[in-house]
């Protein structure tokens, strides 16, 4: 199946889907961030839905308000520099008005790691490149992402560890699909093995320069988007997966210890390989719009949509050379059974871990939750 017939499937799955979208209910969410110690507003404060582009900022008050936010799956976030972050996962199953509070502790900056950001010595020029690689990727995207303020951020390194922390929001500009993006960096670590952060972003759209650029980050926004981890639940959760240009297989694990660092998927994975159905990983949950992912051990997903960049081969660094293939990845659920809203949105944004080709995209090829491609 080629290209052009999983863009008309994944089309036509868009032109059903697209009255339910349209009329889906949305809810406000309001509520109060102060502080743990004082009880006192905190004004100023960041207040967002993780990877979307809906925020907004606390008022004298330490009053916020959301609106038109759709039901269903969302992180709720909370920002300030000073005070310790604070996610919320919540599931909106009534288009009705929510109230979240929030008490945020104070945090402690250490003023020795700001004058080593400072000093941009060699050292630090060289562990902004690693982190670079690690965060916003290798791929042809990351090439034209730039982090437009890196003196914000630290690094701690050892043998075969890597830590960075920010003091303030990454401020980021992905000229490639067109969006600036604030980062709230939490929590970074990368081991040979494996790279982990914890964190959020909250998108905005930039401005186009002509008619010309926008069609062209539509483009790329769209090819981002096909053969994503979203791409592949909402075809999953409308029974399209082989249509949409996925195969899955069921991949049994050999080792009872899948979170420890020291393990490669492959290393875990036995070498039993059955067709899947995500049909029967998918099951119902508490209400109508939402469904529980359950399953054991590893799924591996082979998108046959687009073949993997060469950068993705070269990222992998393995022995031998090879030709690229279709995009081939794993995911596994460290935590047990997650649950997914109808949009394709996980309750716990790190219930699901990646590997393969879906670990190897990172912020450079991400589009916000709103995004739907152009009919």
């Amino acid at each position: 199946m080629n290209a052009s017939r999983f863009l008309f499937f994944f089309t036509a799955l868009l032109f059903c889907a697209a009255p339910l979208l349209a009329q889906t209910p949305t809810a406000t969410l309001t509520g109060r961030v102060v502080e743990a110690e004082t009880g006192q507003p905190v004004p100023g404060a960041h207040v967002f839905i993780a990877v979307s582009m809906i925020g907004t900022t606390t008022d004298t008050d330490g009053r916020y308000r959301l609106e038109r936010v759709p039901i269903g799956a969302h992180r709720l976030y909370v920002s300030i520099v000073g005070f310790e972050p604070q996610p919320k996962d919540v599931m909106l199953r009534e288009p009705t008005v929510y109230v979240f509070d929030f008490t945020l502790e104070e945090s402690v900056v250490e003023l020795g790691e700001v004058t080593v950001e400072a000093e941009r010595d060699e050292k630090w020029l060289r562990q902004l490149e690693k982190f670079t690689g690690l965060f916003i990727g290798e791929t042809p995207n990351a090439g034209v992402t730039e982090i437009l303020n890196p003196e914000v951020l630290s690094f701690e390194e050892k043998v075969g560890f890597f830590r960075a922390t920010a003091s303030a929001p990454l401020i980021i500009e992905n000229r490639a699909l067109g969006y600036k993006v604030q980062y709230f960096l939490k929590e970074f670590e990368a081991t040979s093995n494996r790279t982990r952060y914890d964190g959020e972003p909250l998108y905005e759209e930039l401005e186009p320069t002509s008619p010309v650029q926008a069609a062209e980050w539509e483009a790329k926004r769209r090819e981002a988007f096909m053969g994503s981890f979203r791409h592949f639940l909402l075809a999953s959760l409308a029974g399209k997966v082989q249509e949409q240009g996925f195969e899955t297989y069921s991949r049994p694990s050999s080792r009872s210890n899948l979170a420890s660092t020291a393990i490669s998927p492959q290393e875990s994975m036995g070498s039993q390989r059955f067709p899947l159905d995500m049909q029967e990983v998918i099951k119902p949950g508490e209400a109508p719009t939402e469904k529980l992912l359950d399953f054991h051990g590893f799924v591996e997903i082979i998108y046959q949509g687009e073949m993997e960049d060469q950068s993705y081969l070269d990222w992998q660094r393995g022995p031998v050379r090879r030709r690229p293939g279709f995009q081939k990845s794993w995911i596994n659920l460290e935590r047990g059974p997650t649950v997914l809203d109808y949009k394709g949105d996980v309750l716990d944004p790190y219930g699901v871990t990646l590997y393969g080709y879906l670990a190897f995209e990172r912020v450079a090829d991400e589009v916000p939750k709103e995004y739907r491609p152009a009919r």
